[in-house]
């Protein structure tokens, strides 16, 4: 530094000396461009170099254009990713294809919103679904509260009275069905006083195997605390269980639970259904019981279905073929009460069921789950794959002093029989006596 000279700003602050052409031409020469302009450029934002032969990719070389240098090291102001980055970047998308790009989407862009606009709206399944789940579900809880509402009108309605003795439950469900005159103290034709059961049924439903039902002859001889007494009369002489333990006794079976029907309700039960179809084969005028028939098939209402499960004096089997009719009536009341004519008729079936309360009393167990199983159990026993007839004896006309005319039953065959039907083994059809008679 000479002493005449000094300097008057610091060297930091000097400016940086301009290049000349010679270094301008050299950085181009070093960057591979015929610019020396482009040497200006940072090389993360310069144009997609040219291939070793100083063309694009895919073009042939031109004779005259120099072999390319090697490229010199970037500077350090610049780091080489990011550098690299940015190149990436403009060689993606150089202008011309920006303007390419952006002409093909507004070009689409109206056609893709007539599309939209075409488009119908796709179903929602899901709401669909979550309509039906609580349709289904309102439609639950509604048949949940009416079959709650039955429940609880059909349980408070029953008359319940202690029937049932302590023998042991058996494999089967066994219902005891008697049809009572209610005589209260008056005296019937054969000198029998009080209430007396003239239809006594055995209804048995097996776990597996044909429902049966089976009749026991009103006048069947048994023994009670020592004295002998027509089946008939033992209700108003010794009481309800005295009654069961007897039939217990003829079948050697539990007997599960009991529906007493007196004769007066089967009338309005029989209209409340709107009468039911009966069949008898014979002309019938019986002043007694106040049959008037026709032979064939009818429609009858309760007075006259009362008639035709009474009358045995026209009948020329007696008290045998009453036996038979009184199970047909049973059957058919049965039968039109399970039907989907009644089911479905709620006022209908609302009658019918104050009809049954009213004419029925049962055992102390009793509910109205069991009581359906017994309307279904009927239905099927009457049915064509059901098991009907009465009991075997081996007397129909037993006399016994002080007691009359008796029917003396076989009690070995009696205990075998109901052992198939509670077993279920038993195949269906008609049995008993009365049908060996008939062969």
């Amino acid at each position: 530094m000479s002493n005449t000279d000094e300097p008057t700003t610091p060297p930091s602050f000097a400016p940086r000396p301009r290049r000349r052409r010679d270094d301008a031409q050299a950085a181009s020469h070093r960057f591979g461009t015929r610019d020396a302009t482009a040497a200006s450029v940072p090389p993360s934002f310069a144009p997609r170099s040219r291939s070793a032969a100083g063309t694009r990719r895919g073009e042939p070389a031109h004779p005259d254009a120099p072999a390319p240098s090697a490229p010199s090291a970037q500077p350090a102001s610049i780091p080489p990713r990011t550098t690299a980055r940015r190149a990436t970047a403009v060689r993606r998308e150089t202008p011309a294809a920006a303007g390419h790009t952006r002409t093909a989407q507004a070009a689409n862009r109206p056609a893709a919103a007539t599309a939209v606009a075409r488009a119908p709206r796709p179903p929602r399944p899901h709401r669909a679904r979550r309509i039906a789940v609580a349709v289904l579900a309102t439609l639950l809880a509604a048949a949940l509260i009416a079959g709650l509402s039955a429940w609880h009108w059909v349980d408070s309605g029953l008359r319940r009275a202690d029937w049932l003795t302590a023998r042991p439950s058996g494999p089967a469900t066994s219902w005891l069905i008697l049809g009572s005159d209610e005589r209260d103290g008056t005296t019937g034709q054969d000198g029998t006083t009080g209430e007396r059961t003239d239809t006594i049924l055995v209804l048995t439903k097996p776990k597996n195997g044909p429902s049966s039902l089976i009749s026991i002859p009103r006048d069947s001889l048994v023994e009670v605390d020592g004295a002998l007494s027509k089946i008939n009369a033992v209700l108003g002489l010794y009481g309800r269980k005295s009654l069961v333990a007897k039939i217990e006794d003829i079948t050697g079976q539990k007997i599960d639970h009991v529906a007493k029907i007196n004769f007066g309700g089967l009338t309005t039960i029989v209209d409340a259904l709107g009468g039911v179809e009966l069949c008898y084969d014979q002309d019938v005028d019986d002043e007694k019981s106040e049959m008037h028939w026709k032979a064939g098939c009818h429609v009858v209402d309760g007075k006259q279905a009362l008639a035709f499960s009474r009358m045995r004096y026209s009948d020329p089997q007696g008290d045998f073929g009453r036996a038979q009719r009184q199970r047909q009536v049973i059957g058919a009341i049965a039968k039109k009460a399970a039907s989907p004519s009644t089911l479905l008729n709620i006022p209908k079936l609302t009658r019918v069921g104050g009809a049954a309360m009213a004419a029925i009393s049962v055992d102390e167990r009793a509910t109205p789950a069991t009581m359906a199983r017994m309307l279904l159990a009927f239905r099927d026993a009457s049915g064509a794959g059901g098991i009907t007839g009465t009991v075997y004896w081996t007397d129909p006309g037993y006399y016994v002093d002080g007691v009359g005319s008796s029917v003396l039953l076989d009690d070995a065959r009696n205990t075998e029989l109901f052992k198939q039907l509670v077993d279920g083994t038993h195949k269906a059809g008609v049995v008993g006596t009365q049908s060996e008679q008939q062969v």
